[in-house]
């Protein structure tokens, strides 16, 4: 079993190298359909398995075509992680779409919505809940 700190570099190795890869090394039209980037690498603690975790900006359509495209290139993309990366075995590499960056966006849009209502029904509530938070701050250091 690796130690916690060559598993953090491993993955980090990973990351950086599979994004080179994807930036020139993959011929593979549908991997350009959506603009691909690796957001983050979990790699088992044994080594042998790899989840690289992409963000892909497009349409539907585009991600689901970038995706086929990355499971067809996982073969490749195994092999030149071995050249690449000096391991004993190269690690088993699983691409997982990570839609975090949009359920972000999605949120802040949600809570800036949801800040405009506020102030379009109460104008003055901004000004009381400052007025509040002041007299709060004051009051806990007394």
């Amino acid at each position: 079993m690796a130690t916690d700190r060559r598993v953090e570099r491993v993955a980090s190795l990973i990351k950086r190298e599979v994004s080179l890869m994807l930036i020139s090394d993959i011929k593979d039209d549908r991997v350009g359909a959506g603009m691909v980037s690796v957001t983050d690498v979990n790699v088992s603690g044994d080594l042998q398995h790899a989840k690289i975790f992409v963000s892909i900006y497009g349409s539907d359509e585009a991600r689901a075509e970038t995706m086929e495209g990355l499971q067809a290139a996982t073969g490749y993309i195994r092999r030149e992680l071995g050249h690449r990366v000096r391991l004993r075995r190269t690690p088993e590499v699983i691409f997982l779409e990570d839609r975090s960056i949009e359920r972000g966006t999605r949120i802040l849009t949600l809570l800036n919505q949801i800040s405009e209502e506020r102030k379009q029904h109460n104008p003055d509530a901004d000004e009381e809940d400052m007025d509040l938070n002041e007299s709060e701050i004051s009051e806990t250091e007394a």
